[in-house]
């Protein structure tokens, strides 16, 4: 069988286009983990999203999933490996799995690698990787930065508007107008450990343990042209147009994967806008 799209990931772009796909009676395949975000889930609070006042990440994906099973959309347990494009469609390898596809739409969020000990642990107990998401829940408290690019130094000013202190980690040189802020240390060593039993408690260095009550590790995204040879990228995000199309021919992205910000809200808008550009290309 020959689907009309293969949609490749779970999170709110995911849902967001299998939502609409489902409305409009297309054939798709929905590949990706059937409990939808782990990063949704993991959010401690959620203030930005339109129509809901307050609420924790667990309950939005609470709903996410109540909706995708009253449509009775079927969701894949399947890591897509390989996207092989053919005359007129496309064939996706997923282990053993194997599909074909008219169109596909690519929703694969970004990874976060846990390259400190005990940050998978921490995550959503102190450990974050979204300021306009979590910022304003360490006002007036101490934490910790872990960032790798100087475009992210806006989200840096932001929390320290917000926290008493900052500690920063910067992975680059050069750090700008970030380091004059009255609350904002650089540290020029790396942290080694986020330490804490039940929630963040510090940050271990080579020189000792930093309390801090939270940790905001703002990373680059990981590249994913391997994934699809061919698929143009731009500073390890997928480059896409306002039709969420890439540059191959029939294959859209949506959400996180096609750069910052990382939010809920954009996932959303642009994963029912890759839907509504597959409609207009099949």
């Amino acid at each position: 069988m020959i689907y009309d799209t293969a949609l490749v990931g779970t999170g709110p772009a995911g849902v967001s286009a299998a939502l609409t796909l489902k409305i409009r009676e297309k054939n798709i395949i929905w590949i990706g983990d059937p409990n939808l975000s782990g990063k949704v889930e993991k959010a401690e609070q959620i203030l930005n999203y339109p129509g809901v006042a307050k609420t924790t990440g667990k309950d939005l994906n609470a709903a996410f999933k109540a909706q995708v099973e009253e449509l009775g959309i079927e969701i894949e347990d399947h890591m897509v490996n390989n996207i092989m494009p053919f005359d007129d469609h496309y064939a996706l390898t997923a282990g053993e799995a194997f599909y074909e596809a008219k169109t596909v739409i690519l929703a694969t969020g970004v990874v976060f690698k846990a390259a400190l000990p005990g940050e998978s642990e921490l995550t959503g107990k102190g450990v974050s990787y979204c300021a306009t998401c979590d910022g304003r829940l360490y006002k007036g408290k101490k934490i910790a930065v872990i960032c790798n690019n100087p475009w992210f130094e806006d989200e840096i000013i932001f929390l320290a508007e917000l926290a008493s202190e900052v500690h920063l980690f910067p992975g680059y040189k050069g750090v700008g107008d970030v380091a004059g802020q009255e609350t904002v240390t650089v540290h020029e060593d790396k942290i080694t450990a986020i330490t804490g039993e039940t929630r963040v408690e510090g940050v271990q260095t080579p020189y000792g343990v930093i309390p801090v009550d939270g940790v905001f590790i703002l990373r680059d995204s990981m590249s994913m042209d391997s994934l699809l040879p061919g698929l143009e990228m731009s500073e390890g995000h997928i480059k896409v147009d306002r039709a969420q199309a890439t540059n191959i021919p029939g294959v859209f992205a949506a959400g996180d994967c096609t750069g910052r910000p990382y939010q809920y809200t954009k996932a959303v808008g642009e994963g029912n806008v890759a839907a509504h550009s597959v409609l207009e290309y099949l």
